[in-house]
């Protein structure tokens, strides 16, 4: 796992040990980028269930003003502090060590978060939970774009119920990445 582009391409970046978590693969992580290019910079952008923080890592290193991190798990916090400390990415970096939920109750972004991407456990309904609790968010603007990664079998026909709208949709072999907008 790598940063594909940016002022720290190359960096090969760790990812934590045993299966509790999934990294979006080199190949899918570069193909989402290049389809966000124009967005990312001086953006700012969340990272939920963050895992290795390499998504957010990735919008540092193309430019963004600030990510902040999310992730309850403590292996993986322990990765993406040395990824970010590795980058030297401390100054335009925030984690949150704690459950989405509560993180995003407290998380603070007045200007709002102009990328949201989240890569939930697949196949339990969480990215519906979360669509849910981030409706009413004051960070989330109508021109912030939303991108969950799913399982290829997830079922988004809920969002226009929530007041969200599905403005692109990229379908891979294993898996698929949903962007929505509020409508």
């Amino acid at each position: 796992m790598r940063i594909i582009s940016g002022n720290k391409r190359g960096m090969v970046l760790e990812s934590p040990e045993g299966l509790d978590t999934r990294p979006t693969s080199d190949r899918i992580k570069e193909t989402l980028f290049n389809m966000i290019a124009f967005d990312i910079p001086d953006c700012n952008f969340l990272d939920l269930f963050s895992g290795s923080g390499q998504m957010g890592i990735e919008a540092l290193s193309r430019g963004a003003k600030e990510a902040v991190f999310v992730e309850k798990d403590k292996k993986a916090l322990a990765c993406i502090n040395k990824n970010i400390a590795k980058a030297k990415l401390e100054s335009c970096s925030k984690v949150y060590s704690e459950d989405v939920f509560s993180a995003l109750n407290r998380i603070k972004c007045p200007d709002g978060f102009d990328i949201v991407f989240m890569d939930p456990p697949y196949n339990k309904l969480i990215e519906k939970q979360v669509l849910e609790s981030l409706v009413n968010k004051s960070f989330i603007t109508e021109t912030t774009t939303i991108i969950v990664e799913a399982s290829l079998e997830t079922d988004f026909d809920y969002v226009p119920d929530l007041g969200y709208v599905i403005t692109k949709e990229k379908v891979y072999k294993t898996n698929k990445h949903i962007f929505l907008k509020k409508a």
